[in-house]
Protein backbone atom coordinates (compact mmCIF):
# COMPACT_ATOMS: atom_id res chain seq x y z
CA UNK A 1 0.00 0.00 0.00
CA UNK A 2 0.85 3.45 -1.15
CA UNK A 3 0.83 7.13 0.83
CA UNK A 4 -0.48 10.02 -0.77
CA UNK A 5 -0.49 13.46 0.38
CA UNK A 6 -4.61 15.55 0.23
CA UNK A 7 -4.13 19.47 0.57
CA UNK A 8 -7.61 20.28 -0.33
CA UNK A 9 -8.42 23.65 -1.18
CA UNK A 10 -6.39 26.51 -2.04
CA UNK A 11 -6.76 29.87 -0.16
CA UNK A 12 -7.95 29.25 3.47
CA UNK A 13 -5.22 30.63 4.63
CA UNK A 14 -2.65 28.20 5.04
CA UNK A 15 -1.20 28.36 1.57
CA UNK A 16 2.34 28.52 2.41
CA UNK A 17 2.09 25.70 4.81
CA UNK A 18 0.50 23.75 2.71
CA UNK A 19 3.81 23.77 0.30
CA UNK A 20 5.83 22.70 3.40
CA UNK A 21 3.58 19.77 3.48
CA UNK A 22 3.71 19.10 0.16
CA UNK A 23 7.78 19.27 0.09
CA UNK A 24 8.04 17.41 3.31
CA UNK A 25 5.81 14.53 1.42
CA UNK A 26 8.11 14.84 -1.12
CA UNK A 27 10.84 14.12 0.83
CA UNK A 28 9.61 11.31 3.30
CA UNK A 29 8.58 9.82 -0.23
CA UNK A 30 4.71 9.62 -0.29
CA UNK A 31 3.31 8.87 -3.67
CA UNK A 32 1.29 11.38 -4.59
CA UNK A 33 -0.14 15.21 -3.66
CA UNK A 34 -3.91 15.92 -4.59
CA UNK A 35 -5.46 18.72 -4.48
CA UNK A 36 -9.23 19.74 -4.94
CA UNK A 37 -11.32 22.29 -6.41
CA UNK A 38 -15.04 23.44 -5.40
CA UNK A 39 -15.46 27.22 -5.72
CA UNK A 40 -12.57 28.82 -4.88
CA UNK A 41 -8.71 27.66 -6.12
CA UNK A 42 -8.73 25.71 -9.06
CA UNK A 43 -6.53 22.35 -8.62
CA UNK A 44 -4.49 22.87 -12.02
CA UNK A 45 -2.83 26.14 -11.05
CA UNK A 46 -1.97 24.80 -7.46
CA UNK A 47 -0.63 21.32 -8.77
CA UNK A 48 1.59 23.37 -11.31
CA UNK A 49 2.74 25.14 -8.40
CA UNK A 50 3.94 22.19 -5.90
CA UNK A 51 5.33 20.35 -9.21
CA UNK A 52 7.37 22.95 -9.44
CA UNK A 53 8.69 23.17 -6.14
CA UNK A 54 9.13 19.23 -5.56
CA UNK A 55 11.35 16.66 -7.48
CA UNK A 56 9.55 13.11 -7.04
CA UNK A 57 6.22 13.14 -5.74
CA UNK A 58 2.90 12.68 -8.39
CA UNK A 59 0.53 15.25 -8.23
CA UNK A 60 -3.07 14.89 -9.03
CA UNK A 61 -6.29 16.53 -9.20
CA UNK A 62 -9.19 15.08 -6.80
CA UNK A 63 -10.68 16.50 -8.30
CA UNK A 64 -10.84 18.53 -11.37
CA UNK A 65 -15.18 19.17 -11.63
CA UNK A 66 -16.73 18.03 -14.70
CA UNK A 67 -19.00 20.87 -15.44
CA UNK A 68 -16.06 23.30 -14.71
CA UNK A 69 -14.15 22.27 -17.78
CA UNK A 70 -15.09 21.13 -21.67
CA UNK A 71 -13.35 17.48 -22.10
CA UNK A 72 -11.02 18.82 -24.66
CA UNK A 73 -9.57 21.31 -22.63
CA UNK A 74 -9.34 18.69 -19.44
CA UNK A 75 -7.24 16.54 -22.13
CA UNK A 76 -5.15 19.85 -22.89
CA UNK A 77 -4.59 20.87 -19.31
CA UNK A 78 -4.06 17.13 -18.52
CA UNK A 79 -1.33 17.10 -21.19
CA UNK A 80 0.13 20.38 -20.12
CA UNK A 81 0.60 19.25 -16.61
CA UNK A 82 2.33 15.66 -17.48
CA UNK A 83 4.55 17.63 -20.03
CA UNK A 84 5.22 20.09 -17.49
CA UNK A 85 6.13 17.61 -14.63
CA UNK A 86 8.14 14.71 -16.64
CA UNK A 87 5.36 12.29 -15.77
CA UNK A 88 4.09 12.84 -12.33
CA UNK A 89 0.79 13.86 -13.14
CA UNK A 90 -2.94 12.28 -12.18
CA UNK A 91 -6.33 13.12 -13.94
CA UNK A 92 -8.59 12.96 -11.07
CA UNK A 93 -12.33 13.71 -12.20
CA UNK A 94 -16.22 13.92 -10.74
CA UNK A 95 -19.60 15.54 -11.34
CA UNK A 96 -18.88 17.90 -8.08
CA UNK A 97 -22.69 18.04 -6.95
CA UNK A 98 -26.33 19.57 -7.90
CA UNK A 99 -25.71 22.84 -6.04
CA UNK A 100 -22.35 23.75 -7.45
CA UNK A 101 -22.81 22.12 -10.67
CA UNK A 102 -25.69 24.56 -11.65
CA UNK A 103 -25.62 27.60 -8.97
CA UNK A 104 -21.71 28.06 -9.72
CA UNK A 105 -21.12 26.86 -13.35
CA UNK A 106 -24.57 27.00 -15.22
CA UNK A 107 -24.36 23.25 -15.73
CA UNK A 108 -27.53 21.13 -15.36
CA UNK A 109 -26.72 18.27 -12.81
CA UNK A 110 -28.77 15.56 -15.35
CA UNK A 111 -27.82 12.10 -16.35
CA UNK A 112 -24.05 12.50 -14.48
CA UNK A 113 -23.29 9.08 -15.41
CA UNK A 114 -23.65 9.03 -18.73
CA UNK A 115 -22.02 12.61 -18.61
CA UNK A 116 -19.20 11.25 -16.90
CA UNK A 117 -18.79 8.28 -19.60
CA UNK A 118 -18.32 10.73 -22.44
CA UNK A 119 -16.24 13.19 -20.84
CA UNK A 120 -13.60 10.30 -20.26
CA UNK A 121 -14.31 8.72 -23.95
CA UNK A 122 -13.31 12.31 -25.33
CA UNK A 123 -10.12 12.88 -22.60
CA UNK A 124 -8.56 9.41 -23.49
CA UNK A 125 -9.42 9.77 -27.12
CA UNK A 126 -7.57 13.48 -27.44
CA UNK A 127 -4.71 12.55 -25.81
CA UNK A 128 -4.35 9.61 -28.05
CA UNK A 129 -2.87 12.91 -30.17
CA UNK A 130 -5.79 11.76 -33.15
CA UNK A 131 -8.13 13.84 -34.74
CA UNK A 132 -10.87 14.24 -32.31
CA UNK A 133 -14.68 13.60 -33.40
CA UNK A 134 -17.32 12.15 -30.88
CA UNK A 135 -21.00 11.69 -31.48
CA UNK A 136 -22.33 11.29 -28.20
CA UNK A 137 -25.90 12.40 -26.34
CA UNK A 138 -24.16 15.10 -24.50
CA UNK A 139 -20.94 16.15 -26.91
CA UNK A 140 -20.75 16.36 -30.49
CA UNK A 141 -17.48 17.31 -32.59
CA UNK A 142 -17.19 19.09 -34.75
CA UNK A 143 -20.45 20.73 -34.20
CA UNK A 144 -22.73 19.69 -37.32
CA UNK A 145 -23.44 21.80 -40.22
CA UNK A 146 -20.85 24.46 -38.95
CA UNK A 147 -17.17 25.34 -39.85
CA UNK A 148 -15.68 23.33 -37.45
CA UNK A 149 -13.59 20.43 -38.21
CA UNK A 150 -11.29 17.27 -36.63
CA UNK A 151 -8.68 18.74 -34.88
CA UNK A 152 -5.51 16.89 -32.38
CA UNK A 153 -3.79 17.68 -29.29
CA UNK A 154 -0.75 19.87 -30.09
CA UNK A 155 0.80 19.15 -26.85
CA UNK A 156 2.95 16.31 -26.24
CA UNK A 157 2.63 14.57 -22.72
CA UNK A 158 5.11 12.89 -21.20
CA UNK A 159 3.21 9.36 -21.04
CA UNK A 160 0.84 7.89 -23.86
CA UNK A 161 -1.50 6.80 -20.92
CA UNK A 162 -1.99 9.63 -17.94
CA UNK A 163 -3.55 7.58 -15.11
CA UNK A 164 -7.29 8.47 -14.84
CA UNK A 165 -9.30 8.89 -11.75
CA UNK A 166 -12.90 9.36 -10.85
CA UNK A 167 -14.30 10.35 -7.64
CA UNK A 168 -17.22 8.38 -6.21
CA UNK A 169 -19.44 7.23 -3.72
CA UNK A 170 -23.01 5.83 -5.10
CA UNK A 171 -23.08 2.15 -6.69
CA UNK A 172 -23.76 2.74 -10.04
CA UNK A 173 -21.28 5.62 -10.21
CA UNK A 174 -18.84 3.44 -8.63
CA UNK A 175 -19.37 0.46 -10.85
CA UNK A 176 -18.98 2.69 -14.15
CA UNK A 177 -15.72 4.33 -12.22
CA UNK A 178 -13.90 0.40 -12.24
CA UNK A 179 -15.21 -0.07 -15.97
CA UNK A 180 -13.93 3.27 -17.43
CA UNK A 181 -11.31 4.34 -15.22
CA UNK A 182 -7.70 3.45 -13.69
CA UNK A 183 -8.43 4.18 -10.21
CA UNK A 184 -11.25 4.99 -7.46
CA UNK A 185 -11.30 8.41 -5.53
CA UNK A 186 -13.20 7.67 -2.40
CA UNK A 187 -13.87 9.85 0.64
CA UNK A 188 -15.21 8.85 4.38
CA UNK A 189 -14.10 5.24 3.66
CA UNK A 190 -14.35 2.61 6.67
CA UNK A 191 -11.95 -0.33 6.27
CA UNK A 192 -14.95 -2.24 7.99
CA UNK A 193 -17.63 -1.40 5.54
CA UNK A 194 -15.49 -1.23 2.11
CA UNK A 195 -16.26 -4.00 0.86
CA UNK A 196 -19.90 -3.88 0.56
CA UNK A 197 -20.21 0.19 -0.01
CA UNK A 198 -17.24 0.31 -2.60
CA UNK A 199 -15.51 -2.98 -3.64
CA UNK A 200 -18.02 -4.82 -4.76
CA UNK A 201 -19.26 -2.29 -6.90
CA UNK A 202 -15.65 -1.44 -8.41
CA UNK A 203 -15.59 -5.10 -8.97
CA UNK A 204 -18.29 -5.15 -10.85
CA UNK A 205 -17.44 -2.80 -12.97
CA UNK A 206 -13.84 -4.17 -13.78
CA UNK A 207 -15.49 -7.89 -14.98
CA UNK A 208 -18.08 -5.66 -17.34
CA UNK A 209 -14.71 -4.59 -18.88
CA UNK A 210 -12.97 -7.94 -18.57
CA UNK A 211 -10.26 -6.65 -16.69
CA UNK A 212 -9.38 -7.45 -12.77
CA UNK A 213 -8.74 -5.51 -10.02
CA UNK A 214 -4.67 -5.70 -10.61
CA UNK A 215 -3.60 -2.80 -11.38
CA UNK A 216 -6.65 -0.52 -10.62
CA UNK A 217 -5.75 2.00 -7.30
CA UNK A 218 -8.34 1.96 -4.57
CA UNK A 219 -7.47 5.28 -3.03
CA UNK A 220 -9.51 6.80 -0.26
CA UNK A 221 -8.81 10.14 1.94
CA UNK A 222 -8.67 10.14 5.64
CA UNK A 223 -7.98 12.90 7.72
CA UNK A 224 -5.07 11.75 10.08
CA UNK A 225 -4.79 13.28 13.96
CA UNK A 226 -1.85 12.17 16.29
CA UNK A 227 -2.27 12.09 20.05
CA UNK A 228 -3.40 10.29 23.23
CA UNK A 229 -7.30 11.33 23.32
CA UNK A 230 -9.33 9.18 20.81
CA UNK A 231 -12.54 11.29 21.69
CA UNK A 232 -11.22 14.48 21.73
CA UNK A 233 -9.31 14.24 18.47
CA UNK A 234 -13.14 13.15 16.97
CA UNK A 235 -14.55 15.65 18.33
CA UNK A 236 -12.24 18.15 16.13
CA UNK A 237 -14.16 16.11 13.11
CA UNK A 238 -17.64 16.53 13.92
CA UNK A 239 -18.34 19.38 12.11
CA UNK A 240 -16.07 18.06 9.09
CA UNK A 241 -18.53 15.10 8.84
CA UNK A 242 -21.93 17.12 9.70
CA UNK A 243 -21.24 19.20 7.03
CA UNK A 244 -21.10 16.86 4.44
CA UNK A 245 -23.32 14.28 6.09
CA UNK A 246 -26.03 16.62 7.11
CA UNK A 247 -25.08 19.66 4.35
CA UNK A 248 -23.36 18.75 1.60
CA UNK A 249 -26.55 18.64 -0.82
CA UNK A 250 -30.00 18.91 -0.66
CA UNK A 251 -32.01 16.41 1.06
CA UNK A 252 -33.00 14.15 -1.38
CA UNK A 253 -29.87 14.65 -3.31
CA UNK A 254 -26.45 14.11 -0.43
CA UNK A 255 -24.63 11.34 -1.47
CA UNK A 256 -22.52 11.64 1.84
CA UNK A 257 -25.51 11.07 3.58
CA UNK A 258 -26.50 8.02 1.75
CA UNK A 259 -23.25 6.37 2.44
CA UNK A 260 -23.82 6.93 5.81
CA UNK A 261 -26.58 5.14 5.84
CA UNK A 262 -25.09 2.44 3.62
CA UNK A 263 -22.54 1.93 6.62
CA UNK A 264 -25.26 1.37 9.20
CA UNK A 265 -26.35 5.20 10.32
CA UNK A 266 -29.37 4.86 8.90
CA UNK A 267 -31.25 6.97 11.67
CA UNK A 268 -28.25 9.15 12.97
CA UNK A 269 -27.91 10.37 9.34
CA UNK A 270 -31.02 11.52 9.20
CA UNK A 271 -30.90 13.46 12.61
CA UNK A 272 -27.74 14.73 11.21
CA UNK A 273 -29.81 16.29 8.14
CA UNK A 274 -32.78 17.32 9.89
CA UNK A 275 -30.13 19.66 12.25
CA UNK A 276 -28.01 20.85 9.76
CA UNK A 277 -30.70 21.83 7.21
CA UNK A 278 -32.54 23.88 10.42
CA UNK A 279 -29.67 25.92 10.80
CA UNK A 280 -28.58 24.17 13.71
CA UNK A 281 -24.91 22.73 12.91
CA UNK A 282 -23.95 22.47 16.50
CA UNK A 283 -26.66 20.06 17.24
CA UNK A 284 -25.65 18.60 13.97
CA UNK A 285 -22.04 17.68 15.18
CA UNK A 286 -23.25 16.43 18.54
CA UNK A 287 -25.31 13.94 16.37
CA UNK A 288 -22.06 12.36 14.97
CA UNK A 289 -21.91 9.13 16.11
CA UNK A 290 -18.14 9.15 17.52
CA UNK A 291 -17.61 5.23 15.56
CA UNK A 292 -18.99 6.95 12.19
CA UNK A 293 -15.69 9.52 13.13
CA UNK A 294 -13.83 7.10 14.12
CA UNK A 295 -14.23 4.58 11.35
CA UNK A 296 -13.07 7.24 8.41
CA UNK A 297 -10.67 9.17 10.16
CA UNK A 298 -6.98 7.52 11.41
CA UNK A 299 -6.71 8.73 14.89
CA UNK A 300 -4.49 8.28 18.18
CA UNK A 301 -1.22 7.10 18.67
CA UNK A 302 1.53 6.27 15.80
CA UNK A 303 0.53 2.65 17.40
CA UNK A 304 -3.13 2.97 16.84
CA UNK A 305 -2.96 4.33 13.40
CA UNK A 306 -0.34 1.45 11.80
CA UNK A 307 -3.05 -1.16 13.12
CA UNK A 308 -5.89 0.87 11.21
CA UNK A 309 -3.51 1.14 8.26
CA UNK A 310 -3.34 -2.24 8.55
CA UNK A 311 -7.26 -3.04 8.20
CA UNK A 312 -7.23 -0.42 5.43
CA UNK A 313 -4.75 -2.81 3.50
CA UNK A 314 -6.33 -5.61 3.99
CA UNK A 315 -9.97 -4.58 3.49
CA UNK A 316 -8.14 -3.48 -0.33
CA UNK A 317 -6.81 -0.25 -0.34
CA UNK A 318 -3.71 0.10 -2.74
CA UNK A 319 -3.23 4.37 -2.32
CA UNK A 320 -4.66 5.70 1.64
CA UNK A 321 -4.09 9.50 1.35
CA UNK A 322 -3.87 11.19 4.31
CA UNK A 323 -5.58 14.16 5.06
CA UNK A 324 -2.74 15.74 8.19
CA UNK A 325 -4.62 17.84 10.79
CA UNK A 326 -3.21 20.40 13.05
CA UNK A 327 -3.49 24.35 14.13
CA UNK A 328 -0.03 24.63 12.80
CA UNK A 329 2.40 23.68 10.50
CA UNK A 330 4.21 21.82 13.18
CA UNK A 331 1.23 19.46 13.56
CA UNK A 332 0.34 18.85 10.43
CA UNK A 333 3.84 18.16 9.64
CA UNK A 334 4.03 15.86 12.60
CA UNK A 335 1.33 14.06 11.33
CA UNK A 336 2.59 13.49 7.83
CA UNK A 337 5.62 11.75 9.53
CA UNK A 338 3.47 9.61 11.83
CA UNK A 339 2.19 8.26 8.59
CA UNK A 340 5.39 6.94 7.46
CA UNK A 341 6.11 5.65 11.11
CA UNK A 342 3.12 4.23 11.35
CA UNK A 343 3.31 2.79 7.68
CA UNK A 344 7.13 1.05 8.45
CA UNK A 345 5.69 0.01 11.74
CA UNK A 346 2.81 -1.92 9.89
CA UNK A 347 5.28 -3.29 7.26
CA UNK A 348 3.25 -2.00 4.53
CA UNK A 349 6.15 0.60 3.17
Amino acid sequence: MRLGINLGYWGAGMDGDNLAVAQEADRLGYDVCWAAEAYGSDAPTVLAWVAAKTERIDVGSAIMQIPARQPAMTAMTAATLDSLTGGRFRLGLGVSGPQVSEGWYGVKFDKPLARTREYVEIVRKAMTRERLTYEGEHWTLPLPDGPGKPIKLTVHPQREHIPLYIAAIGPKNLEQTGEIADGALLIFPSAEHLEETALRHLRAGREKAGLTMDGFDVCPTLPLALGEDVGALADVFRPYTALYVGGMGSRKQNFYNQLAQRMGYEKEAAEIQDKYLAGDKAGAAAAVPHSLIDQTTLLGSVERISERMTAYAEAGVTTLTLAPAGFTLDERLAALRAGVEAMERAGLA
